[in-house]
């Protein structure tokens, strides 16, 4: 009912001391800055009790109002992953055919990419990522979502965090258009397919881009006032 609240409980997050605080933050960028995208991902198979885990990580993301407009399809049937791995390549050599204008394609050549997507049924699990464009209510009638684009945005991230954390490799796969997503998966009709991210071990011999990240100062703009500055000096 308009103007209730949710029930109030105590924060629980236990308070670390200051070292322990730097130590944690460093040792997370330290696992994180190996983190890449893999495009040659074993068939070896990966527990379906570690994908519900890693779902359920992703779905703990904050989202506007609490609506949690997200659904995760995780996809493990082979048939299924080859129908998606068919209309995906489909979609993707006329972008590179015909959409992708040649600044785009040269920024890809040098990571080397092409249409073809074989980790689309190598990878032992696929994820579809769907966004609620609206809420469907039990009665069929539609309800409002909020920052929808922004919350499975995060919601993403929380998910491909917790992939590289237990040991998987994943990639963040968006053909365009991804349609034919949500009928191959015959999702209901609020539901727009976000990102496919296949899931599993590196294969062996895998090999990705030598990549470097753009340095601290140069995504990082810090504002502090002279006592705080003073105060990290000392």
């Amino acid at each position: 009912m308009a103007g209730e609240h949710y029930p109030q409980r105590p924060v629980t997050l236990a308070e670390v001391s200051i070292p322990e605080m730097e130590r944690r933050a460093a040792d997370h960028y330290a696992l994180m800055a190996e983190r890449r995208s893999v495009r040659d991902i074993s068939s070896r198979p990966v527990p379906r009790s570690v994908i519900e885990h890693l779902i359920a990580t992703a779905a703990s993301a904050p989202s506007g109002a609490n609506k949690q407009p997200w659904t995760f399809c995780a996809i493990s049937d082979p048939e299924l992953k080859r129908r998606i791995r068919e209309a995906a390549e489909a979609e993707e050599r006329e972008s590179y055919a015909h959409r992708m204008n040649e600044e785009w394609l040269a920024d890809l050549r040098p990571i080397g990419t092409d249409w073809r997507k074989p980790f689309l049924e190598s990878a032992p699990w696929l994820i579809v990522v769907m966004r609620k464009a609206w809420d469907l209510r039990p009665d069929g009638s539609r309800g409002q979502t909020y920052y929808s684009q922004e919350s499975v945005g995060i919601a993403t991230g929380f998910l491909l965090t917790a992939i590289h954390q237990c040991g998987l490799v994943a990639l963040t796969h968006t053909p365009s258009p991804m349609t034919f997503l949500q009928k191959l998966l015959e999702r209901p009709e609020n539901e727009r397919a976000y990102m496919l991210i296949p899931v599993g071990y590196p294969d062996e011999g895998a090999q990705v881009p030598d990549i470097q990240r753009y340095p601290l100062e140069r995504v990082a703009a810090f504002y502090e006032s002279s006592a705080t500055t003073e105060d990290n000096d000392a």
